[in-house]
């Protein structure tokens, strides 16, 4: 049996169930106008009733803008995303703001065409990953006349606001943290730096620490494709076959810093002593391995929640705004990967004589 399509739903259909006039179950829905609390009951009884949801983009023209807040990112499938959009949505559901979700799969070109179809909508601020585009995204933005901010990274120059960390200073302190270990002979796994310019830019703070330090990379490698466990095992497995005197694996993320310490526990490499471990994120679901992966947190959810912040004040409190910068510093977790650096001696008490 076909079922014939429905026409929509409109004001004079909430009119009349609810007896009513246009106008004032447009001042209702709207949330404008002195209506009587009977009747606005009333009416949005009726339209909740009926199923009824209002024409936004309608409303809209006479605005120039809808109570979208256009998100962009690139990936749902890297656990560091999900979190972010946490912190956007605990700051958003309390407004008449809401998230909308684009994704680019770390591609500029993507990127591009995902901020000109939501930018075509009128949102009322964008939040977006990074702080590379191409020319044209950035004009975009440049142009849109609306708050933006750019998360995640605070190692660049923004068109508006930025809201990250420094992930250049972190691969330093983590590189840092290694030599101040003991460590000499060092492997680097990680993605393919023209996709990732965050993870390129902590490997370039890493391999800077270990100059100072006098240390040369010993082995890399990097790779295309997800974060995956299985990924870290193979190439693990690939390095340690290929440069077995390696004393300190660095991944660039996690995931397939997981998957390459279950490959060395299998191995039963003596961890963090013989042979130390670090990823980045700090991925709190990857708690439960027998061995806690040494790790820094990217402060991923307060990200979410101070860009959601700026949007809010700027767009709904009337707040002045532009150029905001917000730097949150993340702290290195040792876990049991990494040897902790000597404590430093204490001061010789004074005893008489």
């Amino acid at each position: 049996m076909t079922i014939p399509p429905r026409r929509p739903l409109t004001l004079r259909d909430v009119s009349e169930a609810s007896g009513v006039s246009e106008m004032t179950v447009s001042r209702v829905l709207r949330n404008r106008g002195d209506v009587s609390d009977k009747t606005r009951a009333r009416v949005l009884d009726a339209a909740k009733a009926l199923g009824y949801v209002p024409n936004k983009i309608a409303g809209a023209l006479a605005s120039q803008r809808v109570n979208l807040v256009a998100v962009i990112i690139p990936s749902m499938s890297n656990m560091v995303f999900p979190e972010v959009m946490m912190g956007i949505s605990e700051v958003l559901d309390d407004t008449e703001l809401q998230p909308v979700v684009g994704l680019t799969h770390y591609r500029a070109e993507r990127e591009e065409a995902v901020l000109y179809e939501m930018l075509s909508w009128r949102p009322a601020g964008v939040i977006l990953a990074g702080l590379e585009h191409t020319d044209a995204a950035r004009a975009m933005l440049a142009n849109a006349g609306i708050p933006i901010v750019e998360i995640m990274d605070v190692d660049g120059e923004p068109v508006d606001a930025m809201v990250g960390i420094s992930h250049r200073r972190a691969g330093r302190t983590m590189g840092e943290a290694i030599v101040q270990a003991g460590y000499s002979r060092v492997g680097f796994m990680g993605t393919k730096m023209p996709l990732d310019h965050r993870a390129r830019k902590r490997f370039e703070g890493f391999t800077q620490a270990l100059a100072r330090a006098g240390i040369e990379m010993a082995d890399r490698e990097f790779y295309a494709g997800g974060s995956a466990l299985v990924k870290g095992r193979e190439m693990t497995a690939a390095m340690m076959d290929r440069t077995p005197e390696l004393d300190f694996l660095y991944y660039s993320n996690d995931m397939i810093g997981a998957g390459g310490l279950l490959y060395c526990l299998e191995r039963g490499c003596d961890i963090p002593d013989s042979l130390g471990l670090a990823g980045f994120n700090g991925v709190n679901l990857l708690r439960g391995l027998p061995k806690h992966l040494a790790t820094m947190d990217a402060c991923r959810h307060e990200i979410g929640r101070r860009a959601a912040e700026i949007i809010a004040a700027r767009t709904i409190q009337g707040a002045q705004g532009g150029g905001e910068v917000v730097v949150l510093e993340p702290e290195i977790t040792f876990g049991d990967t990494l040897r902790r650096p000597p404590d430093p001696p204490l001061p010789f008490a004074e005893v008489d004589a």
